[in-house]
């Protein structure tokens, strides 16, 4: 489940990082990835987008306790 949660919040990032830059490029350029692929399958967009927010409110409640990189004993970080 972690690492599901992972990628899923990879791609959320990533999607989020490309429609900043789109925004910033001007004329509030369309570069949504999800909305790319998915564009004519509405409600799969939408399941997308609450699966990416699943995965960040899961990840923000078990990181720690699965992250071997966060883990006290290995002096991480968080």
């Amino acid at each position: 489940m972690h690492k599901l949660a992972c990628i899923l919040l990879w791609i959320g990032g990533l999607n989020w990082g490309i429609l900043g830059l789109g925004m910033l490029m001007g004329k509030m350029m369309d570069w949504n990835i999800v909305h790319m692929i998915l564009g004519t399958l509405g409600p799969v967009e939408g399941i997308v987008y609450l699966l990416v927010g699943i995965a960040a409110v899961y990840e923000l409640a078990t990181h720690k306790n699965l992250c071997k990189g966060c883990d006290s004993k290995s002096g991480g970080a968080m």
